[in-house]
């Protein structure tokens, strides 16, 4: 996968704690996270399964999302990765 702007969830486990952000390298993002290199909320509570994303034009466009869905109920995401990836699938190895 190229560089590209992406906003993304994680999840630690189906219907679990679910994170989201944003990235202009969904790849190395998502492994940092996967290896603790991002110290907080996702290193504290063990979120690092990639449930969903979005690829997006520009950064300001997905910056944009990423806020908009953090403002989102927990139901609304759920729904949003349910409709993408019912599994609930960690899709980190369908982009690496």
């Amino acid at each position: 996968m190229i560089k590209q702007p992406t906003i993304y969830i994680l999840a630690s486990k189906r219907r679990g704690t679910l994170y989201v952000g944003v990235s202009s390298d969904l790849v190395k993002r998502v492994w940092e996270h996967k290896n603790g290199f991002v110290p907080g909320f996702t290193k504290k509570y063990g979120v690092h399964d990639l449930v969903y994303y979005e690829l997006h034009d520009r950064m300001e466009t997905a910056i944009l999302r990423e806020k908009q869905m953090k403002k989102w109920n927990r139901d609304w995401k759920i729904r949003l990765i349910e409709d993408k990836n019912p599994e609930w699938k960690d899709l980190y190895k369908d982009i690496i």
